[in-house]
């Protein structure tokens, strides 16, 4: 159902409306009376009160998703002025509220440039506006440009533009495994054909495959690929919030691969159906996470590979705190849109 709507919305620009919206307008409510300032700034209130593209990305999907053009226009007003501040037309990743300037790391986050020209691309084919699509268009071609590489046969993705490749450290490339927003990629496709995005999906999902550390097998966050996967320098050797949203990523772009989801889900859920943060090493339980907005992610997964249903506590929405909460609203459209057996 996925690719049909995909293909309607970039064809006819069928849009979804408040009446079949995935995210419900209490829901959205909820969510941005929580965490969307006046402005349009999607507040990290988990990381100090800070704004991030990767939050500014998500806000605009979420709202695209809710079917909410005006709060989809507010929160875009205040990515492209604040953010989009770079000159090769990406967006700096760190904004702090206390500080002047306002970006304090004006480095990219590539994960946080795919979601933003990907909610673009949608908004801009669904309501039939040209500044949502040639934005989108901009941002993926620099993207493409500068954050897309091929190594030992793979096309991989940078993090950030700065940091992370072979010049950059003894170790690189470096690259994040959650940094690859799988359903974006057949839109980016579509929108900034320069770049193979497919491949570049192909080869996120080997990596997952075959980066396999310590004995509850999990991906690492920071992954070195100067020779055989591993930890990377410098880096937390941690299967931690970054990677809870992997297999997330991976369902939503309708990956059934029963193998992998269940090693994913496994590896990182607890006896209680907590999400635990592993020391990719030694397998150590570095902390235990109940939100539902965590929980659920394994809950999709246990519906995807053995068709549990999702239980009864995790189809409601109350925020909590940032990041969990942007995962429970994009699992439960998921379910919603494409998965309306899991509930």
């Amino acid at each position: 159902m996925r690719k049909l709507l995909l293909a309607l919305i970039l064809v006819t620009g069928m849009a979804p409306s408040l009446a079949n919206a995935k995210i419900t307008s209490e829901e959205w409510s909820a969510y941005t009376d929580r965490f969307v300032s006046q402005e349009g700034r999607v507040i990290d209130d988990g990381n100090g009160g800070i704004s991030h593209s990767e939050g500014q990305g998500y806000g605009l999907l979420l709202a695209y998703l809710a079917g909410n053009r005006a709060d989809f226009e507010r929160i875009w007003s205040f990515t492209e002025r604040e953010l989009l501040l770079r000159d090769d037309s990406l967006a700096a990743w760190k904004w702090e509220p206390w500080a002047t300037p306002h970006i304090t790391d004006l480095n990219n986050a590539a994960d946080g440039d795919i979601l933003i020209a990907y909610a673009l691309a949608l908004a801009g084919a669904a309501w039939h506006d040209q500044r949502f699509t040639r934005n989108a268009r901009t941002i993926a071609r620099a993207l493409g440009r500068t954050s897309v590489f091929e190594h030992q046969g793979e096309l991989l993705l940078l993090p950030g533009v700065g940091g992370f490749g072979p010049k950059a450290r003894r170790d690189g490339p470096v690259v994040n495994p959650s940094y690859w927003v799988f359903e974006a990629f057949p839109v980016l496709a579509r929108i900034a054909p320069e770049t193979d995005w497919m491949r570049l999906s192909e080869s996120g999902k080997r990596l997952i495959r075959k980066t396999q550390i310590g004995e509850r097998r999990l991906p690492a966050e920071w992954v070195s690929l100067a020779n055989a996967p591993k930890s990377a320098n410098g880096f937390p050797a941690m299967f931690g919030y970054n990677a809870i949203r992997i297999p997330l990523y991976l369902m939503r772009a309708l990956e059934n691969d029963a193998e992998l989801l269940r090693r994913l889900r496994d590896g990182m859920t607890g006896p209680n159906g907590e999400i635990t943060l592993i020391d990719a090493v030694n397998g150590k339980i570095a902390a235990q996470l109940d939100d539902p907005g965590y929980r659920i992610i394994s809950a999709l997964a246990s519906c995807v590979v053995d068709r549990v249903k999702i239980p009864e506590e995790l189809r409601s929405f109350r925020p909590t705190v940032y990041y969990p909460s942007t995962l429970q609203l994009l699992a439960l459209s998921h379910i919603r849109e494409d998965r309306p057996e899991c509930l």
